[in-house]
């Protein structure tokens, strides 16, 4: 099999294992005994969750979810909207302010179901008291620039929110919810996936401020108003709102990596996970990975070629060019393309498993050999294009995107390094 299949085949796997279709009827609830049944969601897999829960849901029910734009999967009975991402807008805030409408004023009989994945943060965005839609657009380019981990951005986000952070499970009490999650962090913590809408939020306002300090955040004044303040805490573990609300994770990275296995075995290649869970500076994993194939290549690293290194997580950009295109995962292969310096027998694959790396429209990309001969040939600089944050402006060059449209779920980020001798 040719290399680049090979690594296009576990991606498509990986995408595979963590579809709404397959995992939501193994987490359908107990039905509700003669109450409402209702469910809301956000995420880019929203909408795809709803049509499978819809599908299998043997009573009533009605319902509400917000996805990314592209991402819709119409539904018979849930009402499924479009709204932007990564930087939210008009229809995510009307979407989120419905929600809490919609949650208000149900009894203990009742039962919400809460459809959760990755890019949900974005979609739900109603501000809290005193803060605009466009306060909250400033917030997030800046935390898209400033290279902070998900954790950090969705801590600072929570403060932020009318939703977030255990407020929506809050308005929604006492009914009993049921969070079905697809999780995009590393580590998994519900509390993180989608900034943990209707699960308890351990951060503080103390927390928020400290983060914007680290990175020197550039904040509108009524933000910096509302963080100074503290006044509205988001409710913490030991809420009595949380009392009723039960929380299971669907669909995992670590699954999906395992398949990504399945392949590589199957084909006569040994694979070495190296964890679901690697954040950094996407720029130095690539390198400290490219190092990593080196070694393995000779004998000395975690396995024996062939094999493929696999491992998934979030890393970060730090926006240093100007007007460069590109996400994560590009400039993480890019990063290895530099350091490998056209070593031979080694291969790679990085892709976002939502299916959009950074704001482009490819998931990720592919790298060879020969990645650096073909880009010369095409009159790339490939070092000038990474320090330039211009990823996307190089693997489109030498045509070597990875193209698959939007995949309708998120379990964060695929890379797998394939070293054949």
């Amino acid at each position: 099999m040719e290399p680049e299949t090979l690594l296009r085949d576990m991606f498509a796997a990986a995408v595979a294992a963590a579809q709404p279709d397959k995992r939501v009827p193994l987490f359908l609830p107990e039905p509700p005994n003669g109450g409402r049944t209702l469910v809301i969601g956000a995420g880019k897999a929203s909408a795809a969750m709803a049509k499978a829960f819809e599908d299998h849901w043997p009573g009533d029910l009605t319902g509400l979810v917000v996805t990314r734009y592209g991402y819709n999967v119409p539904c018979r009975r849930i009402e499924t909207v479009e709204a932007a991402h990564p930087v939210p807008d008009a229809a995510g805030e009307a979407a989120a302010r419905r929600m809490l409408e919609m949650v208000r004023g149900l009894n203990e009989e009742d039962l919400v179901v809460c459809l959760i994945s990755g890019g949900g943060s974005a979609l739900l965005s109603a501000p809290a008291p005193g803060l605009t839609l466009a306060d909250k657009q400033a917030v997030n380019r800046e935390l898209l620039r400033c290279g902070a981990t998900i954790h950090e951005m969705n801590c600072l986000r929570k403060h932020l929110s009318a939703v977030k952070g255990g407020r929506l499970a809050a308005a929604a009490a006492p009914a009993r919810v049921v969070n079905l999650l697809i999780s995009d962090v590393p580590g998994d913590d519900p509390a993180v996936i989608a900034s943990g809408p209707t699960v308890p939020d351990p951060t503080t306002f103390a927390d928020a401020r400290s983060i914007v300090a680290k990175y020197g955040i550039r904040l509108p004044d009524a933000v910096r108003a509302v963080l100074d303040a503290g006044a509205d805490e988001t409710p913490k573990p030991d809420d009595p709102a949380f009392k009723r609300v039960e929380t299971h994770l669907i669909a995992l990275p670590q699954a999906s990596l395992e398949a990504a296995a399945e392949v590589a075995r199957a084909a006569g290649v040994t694979p070495v996970i190296l964890g679901d869970a690697l954040e950094g500076e996407a720029r130095d994993l690539g390198a400290e990975h490219a190092e990593l194939a080196r070694a393995t290549a000779a004998g000395k690293g975690p396995g024996k070629p062939p094999c493929v290194l696999l491992s998934g997580g979030e890393t970060t950009v730090t926006i240093r060019g100007d007007g460069g295109r590109g996400g994560r995962n590009t400039e993480y292969l890019l990063s290895m393309a530099v350091t490998l310096d056209e070593a031979a027998a080694i291969h790679a694959i990085a892709c976002d498993t939502d299916g959009v790396d950074g704001s482009e429209d490819n998931a990720g990309a592919v790298i060879g050999p020969d990645s650096l001969t073909r880009a010369r040939d095409a009159g790339l600089d490939a070092r000038a294009l990474l320090d330039a944050n211009d990823a996307y402006g190089f693997f489109q060059g030498v045509g070597d995107l990875v193209e698959c449209g939007p995949t309708r779920t998120n379990v964060n980020d695929f890379r797998a390094v394939l070293v054949l001798s």
